[in-house]
């Protein structure tokens, strides 16, 4: 009777050394928990506006647990209701503009009275349908001959303009309702504010989404090019080799930040898909270098010289059969670049070549929190961001030292 041989994969040996490396895990479950909150983005920010960019300069540079009162002032314009996907990838603009206030605004006949935050006056009024529904701006007729207004009031009852002209009509009593329901508020700022009066937390939590999207689409970028690049100059060798070689010695010779700028002012830009291909196009090299000695190792195996006595194109023996046996390499290096690019992808929006307002990153949030160091209530507006990059990057380094400690052929 043949006894049934209990093959395993070395696979499955590095994830089981993996899963015992708690440092490791821990970056991991950290990476899976920030991918989770970039992919859900909008759903689960307290301030769904477009970029977080929902804010009062009346309450800037406020500390963490901060509360106030908030008046939302209906806008005069149609705001479009966006799908759920929609609303995940660009966020809901927001139907109000938010007003802070110290204490209960009051009602007296059509109009509101509220005293403002941060201001000394006692008290200022607001048209109450104008608070609650949006009206139409611009010279009418429709309410009337000679009648040039978008409302008008019929006993106990409010007929007026909505901002798409319409003719609508309201009771006193169902607009007060509607008020108390809808445009009164209190908010509490976890995070703080900024120096624009945005909420801290909305803006570091739209800040993961921009550092990991960045860092994935780099890593692509330099993924492909330093894989192409070494496994060219690893398989044919030669000239092509010392060619490739000096290439990469030029290119590591340069700081990695003053390539960065220097590609960026090159594409004469800036934004986003910069950011994405400047960080790429400094990260191959490390890839080219790996990849290019693993390749001298393999290249001179048995099973390579059968698929050359096979006829196997070169394009095929190095993409088909060479790549698959170094995927350990590239994905221990792989991480150790992700973090890098988030290192540099916060230097650039630091320096204002990166990411630009109203968009969030962490890099340009600390540049804006060092440009108020000094003042007063600034201290949260560095320490916050510069701790999701610290945590961001420590997470993918753990995972990096624990991948490659697991791929490690002498631990087998």
């Amino acid at each position: 009777m043949s006894q049934q041989l209990n093959y395993k994969t070395p696979i499955f040996y590095a994830k089981k050394r993996l899963l015992k490396n708690k440092p490791a895990v821990f970056g991991f479950i950290l990476i899976v928990v920030a991918h989770i909150v970039a992919a859900l983005g909008y759903l689960i920010m307290p301030d769904n506006t477009p970029f977080a960019n929902d804010g009062a300069v009346q309450i800037q540079k406020r500390t963490p647990g901060f509360s106030v009162g908030i008046l939302k002032i209906r806008k005069n314009m149609a705001v479009e209701k966006v799908g759920v996907f929609d609303r995940i990838l660009n966020g809901q603009e927001s139907e109000y503009t938010i007003v802070p206030i110290i204490g209960t605004p009051k009602i007296l006949k059509d109009s509101i009275y509220f005293r403002p935050h941060g201001r000394e006056i006692k008290e200022v009024d607001h048209l109450l349908l104008n608070c609650v529904k949006p009206l139409f701006v611009g010279p009418s007729n429709k309410l009337g001959k000679d009648f040039n207004s978008n409302y008008k009031k019929d006993g106990d009852n409010i007929i007026y303009l909505d901002s798409e002209e319409k003719i609508c009509e309201i009771s006193q009593e169902e607009l007060e309702k509607e008020f108390w329901e809808n445009n009164v508020e209190k908010r509490t700022y976890l995070l703080g504010t900024d120096k624009s009066g945005r909420d801290m937390l909305s803006r570091l939590l739209y800040g993961t989404r921009i550092s990991l999207s960045i860092g994935f689409i780099s890593l692509l970028i330099s993924i492909f090019v330093g894989v192409t690049f070494g496994a060219i100059a690893g398989f044919f060798g030669g000239k092509v080799d010392h060619f490739i070689m000096w290439i990469m010695t030029v290119i590591w010779s340069i700081p990695t930040i003053m390539l960065v700028i220097a590609i960026s002012l090159a594409l004469q830009n800036k934004g986003v898909w910069v950011a994405f291909v400047a960080v790429g196009l400094t990260m191959w090299v490390e890839f080219a270098r790996v990849v290019r000695g693993q390749i001298m190792g393999i290249k001179q195996k048995l099973f390579i010289e059968a698929a050359r006595a096979l006829g196997f194109s070169n394009r095929r023996i190095i993409f088909y059969h060479i790549l698959p046996n170094i995927i350990g390499p590239i994905v221990v290096i792989s991480t150790s670049n992700f973090a890098m690019a988030i290192l540099i992808e916060a230097g650039l929006s630091f320096l204002g070549l990166g990411v630009q307002p109203p968009t969030p990153s962490w890099g340009m949030m600390i540049n804006e929190g060092f440009r108020a160091i000094g003042t007063s209530n600034s201290w949260h507006l560095v320490l916050l961001p510069s701790l999701c990059i610290s945590f961001m990057v420590l997470a993918f380094n753990l995972l990096g030292n624990g991948l490659r400690d697991a791929f490690d052929p002498q631990g087998i």
